[in-house]
């Protein structure tokens, strides 16, 4: 095979299934030290194992996060596949606790996998009103003496912040291991590994690639023993990335710290410029003083920001009232602020909250805003515009 003398400053796309292992000798080095399940392997087998442009790109992920490893797989939920799965074992009667405030598709998953498929005991933690009470969370671990407990440092969409150092202090002071959500926060805002937590995950689809059209999770920790059962369990079950998407994100993280900060600034400008509004009743974003864990943010955050999601209810009279004007805002923002199921996005994009989230939050003139990277005052513009066209 003729082979080709090129040096490039990027990683290479390397889309082989099966890697060159030249002769017997290197041929059992490589499987010997496989066996080890090694983060960073010497000799690459195959690409379900380890690829080594994927591998470029964790550990490009590993130094945003601050971590000793990441580990990249296919989507969020993969992420959290991962995380959870590396906890049970046969014969253990798993009690696994979860804070009610998490993305609907882990609920789902909590229910339809951990629970009726796997037997795990779920108990469920919720908050006080619009905040968590570290008090009632300690009461809580008391009483049920979760194995794992899994939490979001902000929730999806009504935006609560977790006082996370203190959850991870006390849920570790009970001999459990703790996974945390931290898509919403980034590790920009906050770093979980930092504070004690075992594992941190991120949908990576959303704020880390930052462009709506790729689909990634990552796994991120400290533990080598950690790192090894998620490997092997990432090997055995299917769940990685494709070197093509891989390539493509480790570009696209580069811009991170660019894209992230112009994030929160439109937020909070957007948040500022609602809360203003006759027609709008209430404005969620945690870093309004008002917000139920604003004095939690800004402790956890430290001034550098307060995400990038602004949730708003429009005013009205009646339950019907308010679903009509909610449509009339989608429609009048429609060409410069669509409907697209998803947030992280370089685009400001919204969704409406009843219609998806239903009965949990039944307010049929809320809608979930996910800023973009836009021109700011060209954002409350369009804004504006969608809120002059809501009757009054």
């Amino acid at each position: 095979m003729k082979t080709y003398n090129v040096k490039s400053y990027r990683t290479p796309l390397y889309r082989d299934a099966g890697f060159l292992l030249k002769d017997i000798p290197t041929a059992q080095k490589a499987f010997s030290d496989e066996q080890s399940l090694p983060i960073t392997p010497e000799l690459y087998i195959y690409s379900r194992y380890r690829n080594p442009t994927v591998v470029a790109a964790e550990e490009y992920l590993a130094s945003i996060e601050g971590s000793q490893w990441s580990l990249l797989c296919q989507s969020g939920m993969a992420a959290i596949d991962i995380a959870l799965s590396v906890f049970q074992r046969a014969n253990h009667k798993c009690k696994w606790a979860f804070f009610t405030e998490i993305y609907g598709g882990t609920n789902s998953y909590i229910d339809s996998i951990l629970v009726s498929r796997r037997g795990v005991d779920a108990v469920r933690f919720s908050p006080s009103g619009e905040a968590y009470s570290n008090v009632e969370f300690d009461s809580f671990m008391t009483t049920h003496k979760p194995d794992v407990v899994f939490f979001e440092v902000i929730s999806n969409p009504m935006l609560i912040v977790a006082d996370a150092v203190e959850i991870i202090r006390i849920a570790k002071k009970y001999g459990a291991a703790v996974v945390v959500d931290n898509t919403f926060a980034t590790p920009y805002l906050f770093k979980p590994l930092d504070f004690g937590a075992d594992l941190v995950i991120h949908s990576a689809t959303k704020y880390l690639s930052g462009h709506g059209n790729l689909s990634a999770g990552v796994v991120s920790g400290n533990s080598p023993e950690l790192a090894r059962s998620a490997i092997e369990y990432r090997k055995l079950v299917g769940h990685m990335l494709s070197p093509d998407d891989a390539y493509r994100l480790h570009d696209m993280l580069k811009t991170f710290n660019l894209r992230i900060n112009r994030h929160f600034e439109n937020a909070a400008t957007v948040a500022k410029f609602l809360s203003a509004s006759s027609k709008v009743e209430k404005v969620i974003f945690p870093g309004m003083d008002y917000h139920p864990s604003h004095e939690v943010a800004s402790k956890l955050f430290e001034g550098r920001g307060f995400g990038g999601i602004v949730t708003f209810d429009l005013k009205g009279a009646s339950f019907e009232d308010k679903q009509k004007k909610c449509n009339e805002f989608i429609n009048a923002v429609s060409d410069s602020i669509p409907l697209i199921p998803t947030l992280g996005d370089a685009d400001t994009i919204l969704m409406p909250v009843e219609p998806v989230w239903g009965d949990k939050y039944p307010f049929p003139g809320m809608i979930r805003l996910s800023l973009g990277i836009e021109n700011g005052q060209e954002i409350t513009r369009v804004i504006s515009q969608g809120l002059d066209a809501v009757g009054s």
